[in-house]
């Protein structure tokens, strides 16, 4: 009898698969433990509309940016790839507010700065080149109901590429990049969202209002 009051009890205060204590996810991260699980509060709400698994899939991912579980958009697709920390087709709730915590207002300009060029870093290869750029912009102009001219992107790449690309290798390294940010920093400007600072249950929308490189 006692085994089975035990084994009911284990069954009950069970989490989900990648549920983290809310106090060490606190303890890593600018969120305060009273966030985190408001933050975990809409994860569960994110994580159950298609598969109630615990786990945020790239269809509700989607779902959650565009009311839509099977439209895609590059950016979205690069977004959920960085949140997926464990590159294995979802994300927990532990990658979920590591990978928000960028976005709080308190998060080391760095780390934004970093994010941004694994972000534009299709490819993987620790550089940014003039294609990758390029998919990117048509992909946040699509994004943004935006229609220019492939003129007009090319001139956006080339004048990036002119500024960014300061060894003339044809490719941005992310020291190059932390420069060009610092000289410009609109374009980091929506890796802050203020009201992660005061948090309320929204998914965020900073895939639908990144900027493009001017």
């Amino acid at each position: 009898m006692c085994a089975f009051k035990a084994c009911f009890c284990l069954k009950k205060v069970r989490q989900k698969p990648g549920y983290e204590d809310p106090i060490i996810l606190a303890s890593e991260t600018p969120f305060t433990v009273n966030e985190v699980e408001a933050l975990h509060d809409l994860f569960k709400k994110l994580s159950s509309t298609i598969i109630d698994d615990g786990l945020i899939h790239k269809e509700e991912f989607q779902l959650a940016l565009f009311q839509n579980s099977s439209k895609r958009n590059l950016f979205a697709d690069r977004v959920f790839d960085l949140f997926d920390v464990k590159c294995n087709g979802v994300i927990t709730f532990g990658e979920f507010v590591r990978s928000l915590s960028i976005f709080h207002p308190n998060a080391p300009e760095s780390d934004k700065i970093a994010f941004l060029f694994r972000l534009y870093d299709l490819r993987q290869t620790g550089y940014i080149e003039s294609e990758e750029l390029k998919e990117m912009v048509f992909a946040l102009l699509s994004e943004s109901n935006l229609d220019l001219s492939d003129d007009v992107v090319e001139s956006i790449v080339e004048k990036t590429m002119m500024e960014a690309d300061m060894k003339g290798d044809g490719k941005i390294d992310e020291e190059e990049w932390r420069e060009f940010v610092k000289k410009n920093p609109s374009i980091i400007r929506n890796m802050t969202l203020s009201y992660l600072k005061e948090l309320t249950l929204a998914f965020p929308s900073f895939v639908l209002n990144s900027e493009v490189p001017d």
